[in-house]
């Protein structure tokens, strides 16, 4: 089983919908770790997120907007050979992607990001509140460089 790297972005775009959550790494200024899991949509290069007004993550971000984002998918137990132990690995697909994050205010931008988000789940079309807009931080991270890799997959044969 080896690891592969790709680089187009069809294929990168194409594992980070297939995710359910991205996980979201924040370093404080003393360089404390903080990673949560996240709900999230993604269009044109964009990574849109949504939170509470105020928090751990907000503080954090205020201080280092820097983030580091991780999307895994299509997980699965293989081995080479069972009586093994190093032989063992987790066959998966994942992405990992480098931003700054940049909080959106404006109110029907707002409610776009929403709508990004909620089409990552839902192919319906839904109505906001203006109280929920107006209360939720929406995150955007603009992907500044990316990794893709498929790790445990089998050797071709010749």
């Amino acid at each position: 089983m080896k690891t592969l790297v790709h680089t187009e972005k069809e294929h990168i775009e194409e594992i980070i919908r297939s995710c359910d959550v991205c996980f979201v790494g924040l370093a404080d200024t003393d360089g404390t770790p903080y990673v949560i899991p996240m709900n999230f949509g993604y269009r044109n290069g964009v990574i849109h997120l949504h939170s509470a007004q105020e928090g751990r993550s907000i503080s954090i971000l205020e201080r280092n907007p820097k983030v580091c984002i991780t999307f895994s998918t299509d997980h699965d137990l293989v081995f080479q050979h069972p009586e093994v132990a190093c032989s063992y690995r987790m066959r998966s697909k994942s992405v990992i992607a480098w931003g700054e994050v940049r909080f959106e205010e404006d109110f029907d931008k707002k409610t776009e990001a929403l709508d990004i988000i909620m089409k990552q789940y839902s192919n319906k079309e839904f109505r906001y509140s203006d109280p929920a807009v107006k209360n939720v931080k929406i995150w955007l991270v603009d992907l500044d460089e990316v990794t893709c890799k498929e790790f445990g997959a089998p050797h071709k044969k010749y």
